[in-house]
């Protein structure tokens, strides 16, 4: 097959975040498959190209658009007939590029990775009927905005993202019934669009995890630290860190005083980097390598509220046999077995007591290390691709079949 890659943000080996999730598919797939890619970049990305390019063929990148400013949004949000919310990431350089592409190559299937980039495949004139479209989302944004409103409330930020709901949820849901198929990371995001339209045509292609670089062996934790990974350009991820040390930190800290907290990730906001003014705080930015980081570390703690898709960190910490706290919603998609191969926690008191819990107990430690390692070990990323390489002959071959049958 030749197979098209659409990414909001260019996907490499270094990477933290949904994009390693495309990066791997990539990976796997061009070694029996002709892959190219089309994304937005940064820059500062243009160094990680020479990871992409032993497995892709054709690389086109765009730069992100501008920021819209205020009036620009509330025009959108009154008079355009797509959600001011997807406009975010709408790029007219893109669509041309993309449709050139098509145009001189003979692509069997164009995979949108995002829902933002199902935008470019939805009304496009410039796609062949023949050409598969498949719209992998990482995440449902009418249902994500919901939750936002759901936890913000009537604040300035919740009222925003329910009036996004508003928008969204039909603009969404007829985007993905154009589709050839819809991917979900999880059989809970999987439930979640049926929810609001039970026609959509939807296989579940779960996360992986390189069970090889991310290794147990160098587990060797230093005093009482713990982290939190993650890419901050993503909100669930802000909300998950200051939740964590506003409503959660303080209670640890008043039982383990020399508690460390160490904040890993690219793109950190001025709100988390002002957490450093706390001494047992680190904030990192970006790193070349988590490993370290988790391996120094007694737990990993995945306090999330919003958003939803399989959260790679958890894939990532428990191959390196570290110990996980965490919301359910952090652990969607495992199917682990809690307080064996992690522990769960859903509001600030129970999650304090647990992660108190842990770093005071060497035993529950080195359990939670062993068992979690033996649960990450079926979600290596050859299992989700050889899934996926599956969906997608299957979709170009009916695809030709309905065209020789009209022929």
């Amino acid at each position: 097959m030749k197979i098209l890659f659409t990414c909001k943000e260019l996907p490499h080996a270094k990477v933290v975040g949904g994009p390693i999730i495309v990066y791997n598919r990539i990976k796997y797939l061009s070694r029996k498959h002709e892959v190219h890619l089309l994304s937005f970049y940064s820059p500062e990305d243009e160094k990680f190209l020479p990871s992409l390019e032993d497995y892709c063929s054709r690389i086109e990148l765009v730069k992100f658009p501008p920021a819209k400013g205020l009036m620009r949004e509330v025009y959108n949000y009154l008079f355009s007939s797509v959600p001011s919310y997807m406009l975010k990431l709408y790029s007219p350089e893109l669509k041309l590029k993309l449709n050139r592409m098509v145009k001189e190559e003979n692509y069997d299937c164009i995979i949108a990775e995002y829902s933002f980039m199902g935008q470019y495949l939805y009304r496009n004139k410039g796609l062949p009927e023949q050409v598969v479209r498949v719209i992998s989302v990482h995440e449902c944004y009418t249902d994500a905005r919901l939750k936002v409103f759901k936890v913000k409330g009537l604040s300035l930020e919740g009222l925003k993202a329910y009036l996004h709901y508003l928008q969204l949820r039909k603009y969404e849901f007829e985007m993905y019934r154009s589709a050839d198929k819809v991917l979900t990371l999880t059989e809970r995001d999987r439930d979640i669009l049926l929810s609001y339209a039970p026609d959509l045509r939807i296989n579940v292609v779960p996360h992986g995890v390189d069970v090889e670089y991310f290794m147990p062996k160098g587990w060797k934790p230093r005093g009482n630290a713990v982290c939190y990974l993650g890419n901050f350009g993503h909100e669930p991820n802000v909300d998950a860190v200051l939740y964590f040390y506003r409503e959660i930190y303080p209670s640890v800290k008043r039982e383990i005083p020399d508690v460390k907290f160490y904040v890993v990730g690219r793109n950190p906001p001025p709100e988390i980097k002002a957490l450093e003014a706390d001494g047992s705080v680190v904030v990192t930015g970006y790193v070349e390598d988590v490993r370290p980081y988790l391996h120094r570390c007694k737990a990993m703690v995945v306090p999330v509220r919003l958003g939803g898709g399989f959260r790679g960190k958890t894939l990532e910490a428990l191959a390196s046999g570290v110990p996980l706290v965490s919301t359910r919603l952090g652990v969607e998609g495992l199917k682990g077995v809690e307080d064996e191969d992690y522990l769960i926690a859903e509001n600030p008191r129970e999650f304090a007591e647990k992660l108190v819990a842990l770093l005071r107990d060497e035993g529950l430690m080195v359990k939670l290390s062993r068992n979690g390692r033996r649960l990450v070990e079926r979600f290596s990323w050859q299992r989700g691709v050889e899934r996926l390489e599956e969906i997608l002959a299957r979709l170009v071959e009916e695809k030709r079949g309905v065209r020789n049958r009209e022929d």
